[in-house]
């Protein structure tokens, strides 16, 4: 796709999987610029490697050589953006980036990684042992990556590794070699509808795999899904075809564990992340790499040198007396699993939780199961709903997650008040939550907090 244009414009340039195919393109010699509502640190590293950047809706912007120009945009762009209707109705090369993404897959060696929730963690896993292995891939990552600090590797080896997203059906672009479903929980039902369709979504993207599904332990994947081959993972259940034996975590939380696989075991494996669920998310990284062809002894070396993701429990602040982590959780099993990972982390000491809830349409279908989730912190901090694409919904505020949290200390705050709040407020371990601009408060959190601990 790459050598039928000259010029690659996005619409939404600084979203996570954008911003890997803009990056992609300026790997491969295209001029590449693009337009996004806000300012990030992604778009400001995005200018720094040489792509521009603006943040007014205006079509100057957009190259005027309409034949050798592709336009991808990302369907979280309002439908009534001047730029996009510009594109539409002037006759540019315009592809959504799901069908861009397919497009440079296809005919590669594709292992892609699929799921409501673990994806991002597991396809970067997936990459880094790969790369780390000798082996080599190119990536298309949901996050930064730690070890590498970009969201894009780039490799001569014909392997790409995907995260294969559910949002709005775009991983049914994909036709994986290998591929791993990790969840399909209710989510996106904005677009779905209901649990029902999220399942035959899924199902569909299983009969797209050409070799291997590899599917968590209990998930409605059988044989009358998909002709692959169908194995199963888990974190600890041996009647998976791939799991953990004896996982134990140290005092600071990092496990240390044996895979058990259908060709034997691969003994003594440490994870380089903490918690409990990235034991799993390395067992179902390590079930594609060994299907793959790797040696363990190569996986079991890289799950130890793999340093996670940013905003995957990602922890900022760590001493005996006051830890601060942030954690992408938007989602109430996200968050479920993200507290009961703290608690193995920390144990005995007093979780508090920022939450920012993301999306009208989600916080409105799972009022009851994020209060549920966030009642098992010991304080949670509550703030106004982050509306990404859409416009607010009548009688749909925090609230209605927040009256009916039962944590032993609650309070709600618009985020302008935030900062004033918690520099009055003691901290034993803070964990900031949420997929929307909450990701602000890491840097001047973790300098209040570094401050304080050094009195």
């Amino acid at each position: 796709m790459a050598t039928k244009y000259k010029n690659a414009y996005f619409i939404g340039i600084g979203g996570i999987g954008m911003s890997a195919i803009a990056r992609y393109f300026k790997f491969k010699g295209l001029n590449v610029a693009g337009y996004d509502k806000t300012e990030s640190e992604l778009t400001d590293t995005l200018q720094k490697e040489g792509i521009d950047v603006h943040y007014v809706d205006n079509v100057d912007f957009i190259p005027k050589d309409i034949e050798n120009t592709l336009v991808v945009y990302t369907p979280a762009i309002p439908h009534d953006l001047k730029e996009l209707k510009y594109v539409m109705d002037n006759g540019y090369n315009v592809f959504k980036r799901s069908k861009v993404l397919g497009e440079i897959t296809d005919g590669e060696r594709c292992l892609a990684v699929s799921g409501t929730h673990g994806k991002t963690t597991t396809s970067t896993l997936t990459a880094h042992i790969l790369d780390e292995s000798g082996e080599g891939c190119s990536a298309f990552l949901g996050g930064i990556s730690k070890n590498y600090d970009t969201n894009l590797l780039m490799s001569h080896t014909p392997t790409v590794v995907v995260e294969a997203d559910e949002f709005d059906r775009s991983f049914l672009q994909l036709h994986p070699k290998i591929a791993v479903i990790t969840a399909m929980d209710a989510d996106h039902l904005d677009i779905y509808g209901d649990l029902e369709h999220v399942h035959e979504a899924f199902k569909a993207f299983a009969s797209q795999v050409s070799g291997t599904v590899i599917a968590k332990l209990g998930l409605d994947i059988t044989s009358k899904d998909t002709n692959a081959k169908i194995l199963r993972y888990h974190y600890n259940d041996p009647k998976a075809d791939f799991y953990a034996r004896n996982p134990q975590p140290d005092k600071l939380g990092y496990f240390s564990f044996d895979i058990v696989w259908p060709g034997g075991v691969i003994e003594g494996v440490k994870c380089g992340t903490p918690g409990w669920v990235n034991v799993e998310n390395s067992v179902a990284a390590a079930a594609i790499c060994l299907t793959y062809g790797l040696k363990p002894e190569a996986i079991k070396h890289a799950i130890g040198t793999f340093q996670g993701v940013k905003r995957r429990l990602d922890i900022h602040v760590n001493t005996e007396k006051i830890s601060y982590i942030d954690d992408y959780a938007h989602h109430p099993k996200e968050l479920s699993t993200a507290i009961s990972s703290m608690r193995d982390i920390f144990p005995g000491r007093k979780l508090t939780a920022i939450f920012q809830p993301h999306l009208y349409t989600r916080t409105r279908d799972f009022a009851d199961d994020f209060a549920a989730a966030l009642s098992k912190v010991d304080k949670l901090i509550l703030l106004d709903i982050y509306p990404a694409r859409e416009e607010p919904i009548p009688g749909v505020t925090s609230e209605i997650i927040f009256d009916k949290v039962t944590a032993p200390e609650k309070v709600m705050l618009h985020k302008e008040e935030l900062m004033g709040y918690l520099e009055k407020e003691p901290v034993d371990v803070l964990i900031t939550f949420g997929a929307g601009n909450i990701a602000d408060f890491i840097a001047p959190i973790t300098e209040l907090l570094e401050k304080r601990i050094r009195g």
